[in-house]
């Protein structure tokens, strides 16, 4: 007896219907798709939308599609579901974001018994169905037969090699993948080729603001010298760690992976990851960081600004929240209260946000004009992330969004912002 994974189920069947094989189908347990089922409001797309859900129609009704935050990609999703017509599983990477996607579907379908949502202590498995990557990577044996169609938001998370099994598993014969930033520094996006389809349509920032479908937006950088103390704990730390490095006869600059390899069996570049770890930490959280802060917030406008404030530590984000006396999201951050602080930025009770990573992906931001990065990695899909929380439909021809970068002089920050910088070049 021979055995395939669930992704090679359509191409069985169609070797065996070409053939004129007779066979006995075990495997399928597809939910029933109602005729009747319609949505609203999605009728008319824009031209770009059009465009993409047609080349995934000429694709065998496979492929990622790949669009800025902000430029419509559920529409492109939930068009797709009504021209497939059949159940349909969608895989989200948050909690929050299943949420998001249900809430959606439910505003424009006429039927919302049909909706459902599976992880996060929800069991109500329907015609439509929201789960998260963990949810279907733990229940692939059981969700794994029953959806013909696939949309996998954020696919990017799809080519870790934890989810990538979901790809496999599963028997799914249409399959859409929606993001913003489809490379991943490990370079496994090149497996969602397999698992989902070729990248088949992708526009960037500067190709959707120039035909006005989103806001303009600037880059700026305040470069600032941090503390005198500060300055004196960075160069000394900085000394001490090129040092090492010279000793152990490796060459200045040193790529972070390549530090961890290999002081896993040397106590002294051990000791040079740390102070390593410590001139970032002193370089993202400097006081002087903080004055420059409050220098940019008294100079906008907050009538007519709404800003959110990233950084990578949440401590800091916290010192923030305490110190100019704004909502904070992190991790640690409930839903309900993440929900509260979202609908009050929303409605402009709330004019400035702080928070970490946590929303730079899976998160809707409404009306954020301004981003201020207090600290990031090098990371491209992380600044691509921040910035797509400020490009939202075009209101007037002259919005104009602004992220701006605080950086500390004379430190790595520079070199760490140049590089994320690079994914907005045309």
């Amino acid at each position: 007896m021979s055995r395939a994974l669930g992704k090679h189920y359509q191409d069985i069947i169609n070797f065996l219907k070409k053939n004129n094989l007779e066979y006995i189908d075990n495997v399928k347990d597809f939910i029933e798709f109602p005729s009747e089922l319609h949505f609203d409001e999605i009728n008319i797309l824009r031209d770009y939308q059009m465009e993409a859900l047609e080349k995934w129609n000429t694709h065998d009704r496979r492929g990622c599609i790949v669009l800025p935050t902000g430029a419509g990609k559920t529409i492109i999703a939930l068009k797709a579901i009504t021209e497939v017509n059949s159940s349909t599983l969608i895989i989200v990477p948050t909690l929050n974001l299943m949420e998001q996607w249900f809430e959606a579907i439910n505003k424009i379908i006429n039927d919302k018994n049909l909706v459902g949502m599976f992880g996060g202590g929800y069991k109500n498995i329907k015609t439509i169905t929201v789960t998260t990557y963990d949810s279907a990577y733990l229940k692939s044996p059981f969700l794994g037969n029953k959806f013909r169609f696939l949309i996998f938001d954020e696919v990017h998370h799809l080519a870790s090699e934890k989810y990538s099994t979901i790809g496999e598993h599963f028997i799914s014969p249409y399959r859409l993948g929606l993001t913003a930033t489809i490379e991943r520094e490990d370079n496994r996006h090149i497996i969602l080729t397999d698992l989902v389809g070729d990248n088949i349509y992708q526009k960037k920032f500067h190709e959707l603001t120039k035909q006005n479908y989103l806001s303009n937006f600037i880059l700026k950088k305040r470069i600032i010298n941090m503390l005198p103390d500060e300055i004196l704990q960075y160069n000394n730390k900085s000394s001490e760690y090129k040092k090492i490095l010279k000793d152990c006869k490796i060459f200045y600059p040193l790529k972070l992976k390549k530090l961890i390899i290999l002081s896993t069996n040397n106590s002294k570049l051990r000791k040079a990851l740390l102070l390593r770890n410590e001139m970032i930490e002193i370089a993202f959280n400097s006081k002087a960081k903080l004055l420059e802060l409050e220098k940019i917030i008294k100079e906008k406008d907050l009538e007519k600004s709404k800003i959110i404030i990233f950084t990578i530590h949440t401590k800091l984000a916290y010192s923030i929240s305490d110190r100019f006396l704004i909502p904070v999201i992190t991790h640690k951050t409930i839903n309900e209260e993440r929900n509260e602080i979202i609908e009050g930025f929303k409605k402009g009770i709330y004019k400035i946000i702080s928070t970490t990573r946590v929303l730079d992906e899976g998160t809707d931001i409404p009306d954020a004009n301004i981003g201020i990065i207090l600290s990031g990695t090098g990371s491209k899909r992380e600044f691509i992330q921040r910035l797509g929380r400020l490009l939202r439909p075009k209101v007037n021809e002259n919005e104009l969004s602004e992220l701006i970068e605080i950086i500390s002089s004379g430190t790595s920050e520079t070199y760490t912002s140049n590089k994320r910088n690079k994914s907005i070049e045309k």
